[in-house]
């Protein structure tokens, strides 16, 4: 190995990434993705060691610490690979092509994601973590390099070892790169009910949500929307009632933080007691956007409380001083021993709560209220859960309700102020475009079902992603910023969550500049995503890096399906640019990839929505006011309104021509065009099915028109 070979060190300390970083002292020679060290595998004729992780990852952490940090090991790695390091909240794309593989292979996925390859990207041998010794089925890390390190250097082995990567590829570009060969159809308007029957007969009706006889249990919020809206359009309580379970469970378990608010990444066990204790941005964003909707439909105040707190956890912790939101909280923290350890600073016992309640009774409410107990549910210590309802503790300690929630609030923040004095969890600060737009969108809603406020949230949170990461002249979108620190293309998920959130902060705002800006990048979106050929959008663009697949993201992860979004976007914004092809993009996703949808419709919850809103079309609000009246908010935020798309209309005539000449429209948008204010007084008109109400000054007759009369 020459000095001037790249492979020589450990190349992170200089990366932006705080996941790269925290690798930057190993012993490894760890590279990052980069031209460099790929032609250096090529030049050696070594394989490629992959491991893809992020900041908060216990397992990616314990691994570190096992393994990366051993001298022995890392020797085995350097003579014998590359190895190269990628954060997977940086680049999504190589994570979905060999997690691809790895979940085809193994059954199961997962991070740390450790993967071989060729120096032509071509994987040959895939899991996820791997201890240091022999552990049940998993071979010892340093055994599993040499035995690796042998096959690849042994003329006779290496040639299986290629046959195998030339399979493996073909496998990946089969489940993620390729489309059906002959032309779909379009999954019709039953799509919405079928899937909603099939999450109905997949929960778990006794402790609530999907997910097998040991769990674990994920949050899964496309499936709530799918349930909640299969709810309005059909009648049938029993959707709501396994949706009412799934919300029930995640905010009374362990998955919520009972002192600060917001929601851990998911729980281990199927009663939803002991989470993994990573906070991230994406699941703090989607599952209140969930319980907003549940909270209109059902009227449970704890949801809306859930989503109270978690807005304020979200300012609290996460935003950036000038508005973006960074990405994820770490799992771990200093305990009390000294050493990091997973949920930390989360977990109570009984003796600290008695040390800061205001007296022995206030403890034992607290106690039982939340389930803290001496044995604990947590290596000793105790996850919060809603264990006892307020009116058992009324009864028991012979009380008024009020008095026992004025007990628990009183607990409750003092605990929360202990809790801020404990070591915290390590916080990584990149903000990506993407996941600020999945925020942004629930702010947005948060405006209209709980607070206008929320709104200016919203609106700065989209400046923030905008000024920095969207580029004007080009039109196009970076991924990442941090510290000012600007990297990475954008990739469809980027755009299409951006782009709701734009259309978000306009229907709650009626701000027409978030408006052009989701019709730039739906412009961009068309441009550099969709092939029309195969008629399918990838989730990388057109001009990105060729990896050995060129991925589509169609089922819904962590996150939703991003070409699930994209569709349901650009046919709202249809609307607003019918001239713009939105619709044949639309049309072509769904026709594609109908077959699949409804094959299997739960990992295609949001591609499922984005077809019964194609199939139904949308209920339009068109608002012209001068100034919106306060009732017209109070009123949509209690009203859950199926495929809701508000259209603001500017009041002045003069400013909606100056608008129609900024975005290159010769004509007024049909879902503005003729709807003036009447009476010189704040107007709606509500659509459906190609059906418009008579113009209005009451914004709940109008939504009784669409839900009911249009309805029938």
């Amino acid at each position: 190995m020459s000095p001037e070979d790249p492979t020589s060190r450990n190349r992170l300390d200089e990366a932006a990434s705080p996941y790269l970083r925290q690798h930057a002292d190993n012993p490894v020679n760890w590279q990052p993705w980069d031209e460099q060290a790929l032609q250096a595998a090529t030049e050696r004729d070594d394989p490629i060691f992959l491991s893809i992780g992020y900041s908060a990852c216990h397992w990616c952490h314990v691994m570190e610490e096992e393994s990366f940090q051993d001298e022995a090991i890392a020797k085995t790695l350097n003579e014998n690979f590359v190895p190269i390091k990628v954060d997977r909240e940086e680049r999504p794309d190589l994570d979905s092509v060999y997690m691809s593989i790895c979940q085809q292979v193994t059954g199961r996925g997962g991070w740390p994601l450790s993967a071989w390859l060729t120096p032509d990207g071509e994987p040959f041998y895939v899991g996820t973590y791997f201890p240091p010794e022999e552990k049940g089925n998993m071979p010892a890390f340093g055994d599993l390099l040499q035995r690796l390190a042998t096959s690849w250097n042994d003329p006779d082995e290496r040639p299986d070892v290629e046959e195998r990567a030339r399979q493996w590829t073909d496998a990946i570009e089969s489940d993620v790169g390729s489309t059906p060969a002959g032309p779909g159809e379009k999954p019709d308007s039953t799509v919405l009910e079928d899937a909603a029957s099939t999450a109905m007969r997949g929960a778990d009706r006794e402790f609530g949500g999907w997910g097998g006889q040991g769990g674990p249990k994920f949050p899964q919020p496309g499936r709530l929307h799918l349930l909640l809206e299969a709810a309005g359009e059909t009648g049938r309580d029993e959707f709501t009632n396994v949706a009412t379970e799934a919300m029930t469970a995640m905010t009374t378990g362990g998955l919520f933080d009972h002192v600060g608010g917001g929601f851990h990444r998911y729980c281990t066990d199927r009663e939803w007691v002991v989470p993994h204790f990573e906070k991230m941005l994406y699941d703090n964003a989607e599952i209140p956007r969930a319980l907003l909707a549940g909270y209109q439909v059902t009227g449970e105040e704890r949801f809306a409380d859930a989503a109270r707190e978690t807005i304020e956890f979200l300012q609290r912790e996460l935003q950036h001083p000038e508005g973006g939101f960074y990405s994820t909280l770490d799992a771990r923290s200093e305990a009390e021993t000294g050493e990091q350890e997973e949920g930390a600073f989360y977990v109570w016992t009984p003796d600290q709560i008695r040390a800061i309640a205001t007296d022995e009774v206030a403890a034992e409410i607290f106690c039982e209220r939340y389930g803290i107990s001496e044995r604990g549910n947590f290596e000793g210590n105790t996850v919060l859960t809603v264990d006892r309802s307020i009116d058992s503790l009324a009864e028991e300690y012979d009380s008024d309700p009020g008095d026992i929630t004025e007990r628990l609030e009183t607990t409750r923040q003092r605990a929360f102020e202990v809790r801020e004095e404990r070591p915290r969890p390590a916080r990584d600060e990149k903000i990506l475009a993407g996941w600020n737009g999945l925020t942004i969108s629930m702010l947005a809603e948060a405006s209209i079902v709980l607070d206008d406020s929320h709104a200016a949230v919203a609106t700065d949170a989209l400046a923030f992603v905008r000024d920095r990461l969207w580029d004007e002249d080009t039109a196009t979108l970076h991924r990442r910023v941090k510290d000012g620190d600007v990297g990475g293309p954008g990739y469809l998920e980027d755009y299409a969550f951006l782009a709701r959130g734009a259309l978000d902060c306009y229907g709650a705002t009626g701000e027409v500049e978030h408006l052009e800006f989701a019709l730039d990048l739906a412009r961009a979106i068309e441009r550099d995503f969709w092939d029309a050929t195969a008629e399918t959008l990838y989730f990388t663009p057109r001009t990105g890096e060729s990896l050995v697949a060129r991925p589509q993201e169609l089922t819904d992860q962590s996150t939703p399906s991003s070409a699930g979004v994209a569709a349901i976007v650009l046919g709202r914004l249809a609307h607003f640019a019918p001239d713009a092809g939105f619709e044949i993009v639309v049309e072509g996703v769904l026709e594609t990839h109908g077959d699949s949808i409804r094959a299997n419709p739960m990992q295609h919850a949001t591609l499922v929505l984005a077809a019964s809103e194609h199939a139904f079309g949308n209920t339009e609000l068109t608002l012209v006011p001068e100034t919106a009246p306060e009732s017209w908010r109070e009123t949509l935020g209690e009203t859950f309104v199926l495929r809701r798309l508000l259209a603001p209309r500017p009041a002045e005539d003069a400013t909606l021509e100056a608008w129609q000449s900024t975005i290159d429209v010769d004509e007024t948008p049909p879902i503005w065009s003729g709807r003036d204010r009447t009476d010189d007084e704040p107007t709606v008109y509500a659509c459906r099915d190609f059906t418009c109400s008579p113009p209005t000054h009451d914004l709940g007759e109008a939504l009784s028109w669409a839900l009911d009369d249009a309805a029938e």
